[in-house]
């Protein structure tokens, strides 16, 4: 993982949309919608970013809650925990990166 220095165009209002992203699965989906928050380099790299992470990471607990007869589904609020630790990274205004998942996100070209 590597770490970007903040630079002087990511707003608060930036850092606060790329952070909740993580936590909510849906707020990636608005702010890939809406066209001026898109087009901000932050926004977007962490939008694209927390969207493909939540979607790996409820398929991991569906597959584990199917392989283990539904005792799996106790990971869900540990998996939602999961999410704060890059919400915060984001919140801090860093363009961290995930090991898979953000270059998964390079090589298909989404940021």
């Amino acid at each position: 993982m590597s770490d970007q220095f903040a630079t002087p165009e990511i707003t608060s209002d930036d850092k606060l949309w790329a952070a909740l992203g993580y936590p909510i699965p849906l707020i990636p989906i608005i702010v890939l919608l809406m066209e001026d928050k898109k087009n901000r380099p932050f926004i977007r790299y962490h939008a694209v970013q927390s969207l493909v992470f939540n979607v790996a990471l409820w398929i991991i607990v569906f597959v584990l809650s199917l392989v283990t007869l539904g005792i799996g589904a106790i990971c869900a609020p540990v998996a939602w925990l999961v999410t704060l630790w890059p919400a915060y990274e984001a919140y801090q205004g860093k363009y961290m990166e995930l090991p898979v998942i953000t270059n998964f996100i390079k090589n298909q070209k989404w940021v």
